[in-house]
């Protein structure tokens, strides 16, 4: 059995973005894009794409990605990984989402040595906000935690607050995770999203909500996630700065 697997999951449809994992920046796919970051951390024969979807599928048959097929049915991409997890096995389950084109390498492997320290603990990323723009963005989730770095609360909203209403400090979450392979078979257990998570579209909540404890690891700044036209648009003008 693998110590563990990297799994990008990858649906076609998107509210804000449809067709999203196979948008074009700058000559390459998203998902193709995101991919290439994963393989720069670990060897290829370690990293799967997750997807329901046929386009998805035969772009990755295409491209010699190595391509799972999921249900329709699967909540989030954090179910899509647990379907995953019940065919190929492994110790535990790196999550890279799907709309990650600029993930920097070293950050995925920061989460694998932090999955190999802490086998038994659910990772997740975090980075510091410095623009009050990205604060107040009701696409990028907000992350505060305790002092020994676990995670007390995720929101769209701008957290942790003060009474003058002013940006001052705040973390953003950066979307890669590692994941037991049993904490995601409950996970994906629920048949439904849970209270928090529906309410704030974020799936890492359903971990808290469960009572699960999530550790958080500061990673680096590079990540920029595509969930809108004009994330793409960022991503291509730093694209062309860096190729």
């Amino acid at each position: 059995m693998k110590d563990f697997v990297v799994v990008i999951p990858a649906r076609y449809e998107s509210s804000r973005l449809p067709g999203k994992p196979l948008i074009d920046l700058n000559g390459k796919s998203l998902l193709l894009r995101t991919y290439e970051q994963c393989c720069k951390a670990v060897r290829k024969e370690s990293v799967y794409v997750a997807t329901d979807d046929e386009r998805i599928y035969k772009y990755c048959i295409d491209h010699k990605i190595q391509v799972e097929k999921t249900a329709k049915t699967c909540l989030t991409g954090t179910d899509r990984v647990a379907e995953f997890a019940k065919k190929i096995a492994a110790k535990s389950y790196i999550n890279v989402q799907g709309d990650e084109p600029l993930m920097n390498p070293e950050d995925i492997i920061k989460v694998i040595n932090a999955v190999i320290q802490f086998p038994n603990d659910i990772i997740n990323g975090y980075a510091s906000i410095e623009e009050e723009e990205q604060y107040l963005s009701l696409t990028i989730p907000k992350v505060v935690f305790r002092p020994d770095k676990r995670l007390l609360y995720m929101s769209r909203s701008p957290i942790p607050g003060n009474k003058s209403g002013n940006f001052r400090k705040s973390w953003r979450q950066i979307c890669v995770y590692g994941f037991p392979k049993d904490t995601l078979i409950e996970f994906a257990n629920q048949k439904d999203k849970l209270t928090l998570e529906a309410e704030e579209d974020i799936e890492i909540l359903r971990f808290l909500e469960l009572g699960y404890e999530v550790r958080m690891l500061e990673l680096s700044s590079d990540s920029l996630a595509v969930d809108t036209p004009e994330d793409a648009d960022k991503v291509r003008k730093i694209l062309g700065q860096l190729e």
